[in-house]
């Protein structure tokens, strides 16, 4: 089961969050390179996902988004929910790092660098009852998240093998724009240089006289 919700900062993201740590496993799992995750640090809490625009930079991310996903993720925390001055840890879905050995919804990190900070110093409840009338349930025959992670590999492909043809096509024309400019250019001294020796030919005015 996942629950989606949309951000009073920005609707058009998607943000969502999986029930319980079995379901947080699949989520790790089939997460995009899009998806920036946020969890209460050091204690157990939801992971809250927000998808985020291809070629979005992590690192300019608005703090009302940061706020609103922290907010939720303390929310879902056993602990967390019931403390004050919780810390948030977010990072790229891509740096999320997961082993054998660790248990069921448990994470570690590729690059500690990439991590970020957030703490929430209180409750902020009509934030938090303004995303739950956005919450949309969606049972688990309803997410395929295999299939959604496949079928966003292909249309990446996609987009990128359009972006090369269209960056080959665009060398090519330059390659043509710099050869007629150089032509141009070559025919330009070629006259020059006839004209100037055709006229050091001509018979001086003095053998006229």
């Amino acid at each position: 089961m996942v629950y989606y919700f949309t951000l009073a900062c920005d609707p058009s993201v998607i943000c969502y969050m999986g029930r319980d740590k079995h379901e947080n496993e699949e989520l790790i799992r089939w997460g995009w390179p899009e998806d920036l995750w946020f969890h209460v640090d050091k204690l157990s809490s939801a992971h809250v996902y927000v998808r985020l625009p291809r070629g979005f930079d992590f690192d300019t991310i608005t703090p009302d988004m940061v706020e609103e996903c922290s907010q939720l993720v303390k929310a879902n925390s056993i602990m967390g929910c019931k403390q004050n001055d919780v810390r948030v840890v977010y990072t790229p879905w891509a740096n999320l790092k997961k082993t054998g050995d660790m248990d069921v919804g448990q994470v570690a990190y590729h690059d500690q660098k990439l991590q970020k900070f957030h703490t929430i110093h209180k409750k902020n409840t009509a934030m938090l009852n303004a995303l739950e009338k956005t919450k949309i349930t969606k049972e688990d025959h309803e997410v395929n998240f295999c299939e959604m992670r496949m079928e966003r590999n292909q249309r990446v492909a996609k987009e990128d093998r359009e972006i090369a043809r269209l960056k080959a096509e665009e060398e090519v024309k330059e390659r043509e724009r710099r050869q007629k400019a150089h032509d141009e250019k070559h025919y330009v001294t070629m006259n020059e240089d006839y004209m100037m020796t055709d006229n050091s030919n001509a018979p001086d005015e003095d053998d006229f006289m």
